[in-house]
């Protein structure tokens, strides 16, 4: 009789072989039904529908129109408004934890340096952050998360807030490199704020060099640098092409100073902040820079915003200017919504405001193929809302990031729940006897 242990390597070889020939298995679709469906890239759509298959839309449609897919969850929106994931174009989210405490801010190098171009944020970021549950509760299923300092800080990334590895969440890195042009960082740099323009335009020329002379740089037959290799590389991508620059420039006059320097080196700029944008919003439509803006912002907070204004990004927008709404912080980017719901209050169209937290901020952050509207092919991120999304009784019902519905939970909420239930269990009175 033959033994079967002669067999036994050829049988385990052909199990391993249709164990891994079999289909993948798929996730159950969900199909998001009712509701006005707002998908940015068109019209709204009263009592529409929208299918998630695995991580992607697979249909949106008046609910006549589209076929619903066999055994799909079904969630039923009507009287709800559904729209695509909002986005924050400028946190440190999954950088900072506790701002007051060192070990917790990964936002920035600890250096002198006035350029730090090669800096990357994206090896520091914490998918298990406390901070980013409590963002997706405010339907933000999309944040830029950025460096801060120097002149030049770096180059930040776009992420999904969700998922246990940075690689699940990760959406671009390197989307894009950070600039100065702010009293901080003149001080910081120990410049005059021309100064910060200076080693901008210094930095960009050596890039240049660099990038026509990498061989002879590589042999160390070209003169010195301003910069280390490792930046000049990271801003020689900027001049390809590669990646926007984002200043972040408050006064009128430095929008005038980051927008000579675009121009002279033909890099395509974003102008962060931009409490006085309102006063260049011709030449800004002109020249067609993005400017990512605060609408709740109206206080003078430093002499370089004496000219803030509630209605900044009315009037931009007005002018033709792309404009992208944003916290511009990290703790409270939650509140991304009511920051669109104020500019709607001063006077910007509701829908150019649902644009400047979806479609803008992921067009202007080069992940616009895949985020910022609701199409079929793209990105599952998707929130159903109570009600018009800009009101500030309306709340997040449903959040889907890449077709999966995110936990309705955060740090926050557990302490409430934790404490709320202390409060009602009765305490037994100590009266220091121990009997």
């Amino acid at each position: 009789m033959v033994s079967l242990r002669r067999f036994l390597p050829v049988l385990v070889l052909l199990l391993v072989g249709l164990l891994c020939c079999r289909p993948a298995a798929h996730a159950q679709p969900t199909a998001i039904v009712g509701g006005t469906v707002h998908p940015v890239s068109e019209p709204p759509i009263e009592d529409g529908v929208v299918i998630l298959e695995d991580d992607t839309i697979a249909a949106v449609g008046p609910r006549a129109e589209v076929s619903m897919p066999e055994g799909a969850r079904r969630i039923d929106a009507d009287g709800t408004v559904v729209t695509p994931g909002l986005i924050d174009a400028a946190t440190s989210t999954g950088l900072i934890e506790v701002s007051a405490v060192a070990s917790t801010r990964d936002q920035a190098l600890d250096t002198d340096d006035a350029v730090r171009a090669a800096f990357r944020v994206t090896d520091g970021i914490n998918p298990n952050s406390v901070v980013i549950p409590v963002t997706r509760l405010g339907g933000v299923t999309t944040v830029a998360s950025i460096p801060t300092g120097g002149g030049i800080s770096g180059q930040g990334a776009v992420i999904d807030l969700h998922g246990p590895t940075l690689q699940e969440m990760l959406v671009r890195d390197r989307a894009a490199m950070y600039a100065h042009f702010t009293p901080e960082a003149a001080e910081a740099a120990g410049e005059a704020r021309g100064g910060l323009a200076l080693r901008l335009r210094e930095a960009f020329e050596d890039a240049q060099f660099y990038a026509e002379n990498e061989d002879a740089y590589q042999e160390g037959a070209t003169r010195s640098l301003s910069v280390s290799r490792l930046d000049l590389e990271a801003l020689a991508s900027v001049l390809a092409g590669d990646r926007p620059l984002v200043v972040r420039a408050a006064r009128a006059s430095d929008i005038d100073a980051a927008l000579r320097i675009a121009e002279e080196f033909d890099v395509s700029l974003r102008i962060l902040g931009g409490e006085e944008a309102w006063m260049r919003a011709e030449r800004l439509a002109d020249a067609e820079v993005p400017v990512i803006v605060k609408a709740l912002d109206n206080l003078p907070a430093e002499f370089d915003r004496l000219g803030t204004r509630f209605d900044n990004a009315t009037q931009l927008s007005e002018a033709g200017v792309p404009v992208i709404l944003s916290t511009l912080d990290t703790h409270n980017a939650r509140n991304l919504r009511l920051e669109a719901g104020h500019a709607v209050r001063h006077g910007m169209d509701w829908d150019a405001a649902l644009r400047a937290v979806t479609e803008a901020p992921a067009r202007a952050l080069g992940v616009h193929d895949t985020h910022g509207s609701l199409e079929p092919g793209k990105t599952a991120n998707v929130v159903v809302w109570s009600g018009d999304p800009f009101e500030l009784m309306t709340s997040a019902r449903h959040v889907f990031i890449g077709g999966t519905r995110v936990e309705d939970d955060s740090r926050q909420k557990r302490l409430m729940r934790r404490y709320r239930d202390q409060e009602e269990q009765p305490q037994a009175y100590d009266d220091g006897t121990g009997q």
